[in-house]
């Protein structure tokens, strides 16, 4: 990716950053000097600075005081907690979408769940369409639900979780199946308004992704 100066610059660098975390440009524990990022991308200090506790909400960067900031760790017991705290947040948004969702609601839900099976049915499936279209599932049932407290935490967990899914895209790979399974049976369970039943499918979703991911990344 090539750096843009943008309109919303802290946000941008944000991004230019989230990104070279997520794809192990800049690896694990690797440490970013906010003097050197700012004269490599000419702009100021204080623009990185912003960007950096931007990327800090986004789980993807600690910063620890007299020592700066670093791209926070990601292993397996690093991505069993990740998974834990997204998966819990993943159920709330079930139980309230399967109260909250009106028939209005229900073609545009439909077709999210479509383009993630359209994504994992291609004969090379990438990877990254996969992830993107399962976050616009999420992205989906946020809008319906309309919690912008459950919107925010969520969308803060999206970089990390991104990050763990393309550090082990090949094992990601071979859960496909489970994948084109779960978006099969999940619209059933919230159209019936079955909670229960939704909540039981991320749970045991959520654990398998978690499980090739923490084998990966052993």
């Amino acid at each position: 990716m090539d750096f843009q100066v943008p309109n919303t610059l802290a946000e941008q660098i944000a991004n230019y950053l989230a990104e070279r975390i997520m794809t192990g440009q800049i690896r694990p524990g690797g440490r970013i000097q906010e003097a050197t990022l700012a004269n490599e991308l000419k702009v100021s200090r204080a623009s990185v600075k912003e960007a950096l506790y931007t990327l800090e909400r986004w789980h993807l960067v600690e910063i620890t005081p007299r020592k700066g900031a670093s791209a926070t760790q990601l292993n397996a017991e690093y991505a069993s907690e990740l998974y834990d705290v997204y998966m819990h947040l993943l159920m709330m948004l079930a139980a309230r979408l399967c109260e909250r969702w009106q028939e209005a609601d229900k073609q545009k839900m439909l077709e999210a769940v479509s383009r993630v099976v359209e994504q994992v049915r291609q004969p090379a499936a990438d990877i990254t369409r996969v992830v993107e279209a399962s976050f616009g599932v999420m992205e989906t049932c946020c809008e319906v639900v309309a919690n912008p407290y459950l919107t925010e935490a969520l969308s803060n967990f999206k970089p990390a979780v991104s990050r763990a899914y393309y550090l082990s895209a090949e094992r990601y790979r071979q859960g496909l199946a489970q994948t084109s399974q779960f978006f099969a049976e999940l619209p059933q369970a919230v159209l019936s308004r079955d909670a229960t039943k939704a909540q039981g499918l991320i749970r045991g979703f959520a654990e398998h992704q978690k499980q090739l991911i923490q084998q990966a990344l052993s």
